[in-house]
This record gives structure tokens, sequence and C-alpha cells, in this order.
């Protein structure tokens, strides 16, 4: 039986894996899962799209030795289809992926690119009240000069999935500012039912991308569909801001460091320990070693030439801007 949360629930989860980055990421994941949450005995899905029409080329995981460390680390692969999304809008495999979990089961989705750090089963999750990562910039919308406000486009996709607007603002700031509305990072977010978050999410983002509201004319949803359509999903369904407490997703029990040079420029020195330790054993250093960022950033100590070119207590304030001193020494891989 799987071990059961701080809630007194068990607890799936299920993350992205298909041919590329993804699959070596998926290994560090499972890696860090065993070795700091040994408390956690739930079920860890591997979610792998099939080749089918949505896709040019057959995204699916078929190394055998990335397979094979991937099931001695206790991760099941769950196969599933794209129906919607596919490779013109890969962000969509996290919204179809929960359609082949169990139906009926809390479940817990994190981004591939995530390292665990401590007992996932001491979150306090409220699988009734679903939130994500809060971890975020206010990438969008944009605001054009003589174009709608953040207010007219938000309201307009509450407006269309009969949504109360009103009651997902955060009034502690200001109208017009980005903070004040609903938004998230969509890098991980639970709920109850994998099947019924799915099912909506799919719906709302189907929607918005064949049919977008007038408000969003001069807005691209490539790549931000899926996390403009996340806070309307979690709205709909009774979650929120803030409906965990902070500092552990996203911080002492995970860390979501979206690309390897990003890990080794701002994270605490904590998560650089972790990643090189779950990535040390040989069985995985072997498989890890054929992907080369990996190869160079981690094995090669890549990764620490980067750290030398950021003060973690002064780091620039956008991404951006980290980025591209990275490129600019030459060490950008992803």
């Amino acid at each position: 039986m799987a071990k059961k949360t701080a809630t007194g629930k068990t607890l799936n989860i299920v993350i992205v894996g298909q041919a590329g980055r993804l699959q070596y990421e998926a290994i560090l994941f499972a890696a860090s899962l065993r070795r700091f949450s040994t408390s956690f005995k739930g079920r860890l899905f591997v979610a792998v799209p099939q080749a089918g029409p949505a896709w040019g080329h057959d995204p699916s995981i078929r190394q055998s030795d990335v397979l094979t460390v991937l099931e001695e680390l206790g991760a099941e692969i769950l196969p599933f289809e794209s129906c919607v999304f596919g490779q013109s809008y890969q962000y969509g495999n996290k919204i179809e992926a929960l359609l082949a979990m169990p139906e009926g089961e809390p479940f817990v989705f994190f981004d591939t690119d995530t390292l665990v750090l401590s007992d996932i089963t001491s979150v306090p999750f409220d699988f009734n009240r679903p939130t994500a990562s809060l971890r975020r910039e206010g990438t969008w919308p944009t605001i054009e000069l003589y174009g709608p406000g953040y207010s007219a486009i938000w309201k307009s996709l509450y407006d269309r999935f009969g949504l109360d607007f009103e009651t997902s603002l955060e009034p502690a700031w200001p109208d017009e500012f980005w903070r004040r509305y609903l938004y998230f990072n969509a890098g991980f977010f639970f709920y109850k039912c994998p099947r019924a978050f799915g099912t909506r999410f799919v719906t709302y983002a189907r929607s918005v991308r064949d049919n977008p509201p007038p408000e969003l004319v001069c807005q691209s949803l490539n790549p931000w569909l899926d996390q403009v359509v996340l806070p309307l999903v979690i709205h709909g369904l009774g979650g929120g801001r803030d409906t965990l407490p902070d500092g552990m997703l996203d911080g002492s029990v995970t860390c979501h460091y979206r690309l390897l040079p990003l890990l080794y420029a701002r994270e605490d020195d904590a998560v650089v320990e972790a990643l090189e330790e779950v990535a040390a054993p040989n069985k995985i250093k072997k498989v890890l070693k054929a992907y080369e960022p990996m190869k160079r950033m981690i094995y090669q100590k890549r990764g620490h030439k980067v750290r030398a070119l950021f003060d973690r207590d002064n780091l620039p304030r956008k991404e951006q801007a980290i980025r591209n001193r990275i490129k600019s020494e030459g060490f950008w891989m992803r």
C-alpha cells in the first residue's frame, strides 16, 4: 500500500518522459525521489507520449538502458496518446497525460526538470484545493500600448468558462499589476483526481487555442497556453494561491531547476550537492553521460564554471539576464 502523506491520503506522482532531454531528467527525478524521500512508497509514473498522427516522429522512450534504470528506480512507464496537442505543442503532454492516470486517486504532477530534496510525504497537500507553483515571473500577458490591459484579458478568459473573476484577484496588489491576477508556473500542480483535472484542462486549453477571446488578439499562446489555462482550472476546482505552506515545494522539498545551467547558476549549494549525489552511482552515470549537456555540466564540471560566474546572494532579477551571461561565456547547454 502507498505511504500516506501528511494529510493521511495516498499519493501518486507523475512526470512526463520522452525521447531526448526529458528521459534523462526523468532518471534524475526518480533517483532523487528514491534517495531523499525514502518514506514515499507510492507510485511514480513516467508518462510517455506514443507515436501517432499528432507527431512527426516517435516521441516515446526507446532506449533500453534508460528504461532499465527507470524500472530499477521504481518508476512505472505510463503510455498515453496525444489526441489534442502532440508535436505542435509539447507542453500539452502534461495535460493529456493526466487522462491516463488512475481515476479518483490523488496525484501531484511535477515537471521532469525537478529534483526532490527531502520527504515528499511531509507536504500537507489539500487535494480538494489545488494549487500550482508560485515561482514565476510576469511572463503573460504582454500588455500592448493600445491593447486591453490585464483585467480585460484575464476577465475574458474567466467569462468564457463561467468562472467568477473577482474572487480570483489578490487585492493586496494594485489594479493592472500582474501579481493581482491568478498566475502560476506549471512546474507542479495537484488535485484529488487526475482525470477530472485533466478533462477540464484539455477542454479549456483546446477552447482557448482554437477560439481565443478577442482580448487575446495581441497575445502569444505558444509556449504560454498551459500557464494561461492552469489558473482557470485551479480556480474552477476550488483552489487558488497559497493552499500549501511557503517554502516546501520549490523550496526545501523540491527544486524546479528548469535547465542545468540555471541550476548551477542560481540554486543553493544543497541542490547542487543533491544533483551530484544522485547522478554519481555508476549505473546512472553510464546512462546520463550519453546526454551531452549532462556529461559536460555534471561529470566534466562545466556546471561549476557556470556557478563561479554568479553571486547567489545578488543574482540578476530577470532569468533572461542569467541566461545571457552564461551564453556570453560559452557555457549554455540545454
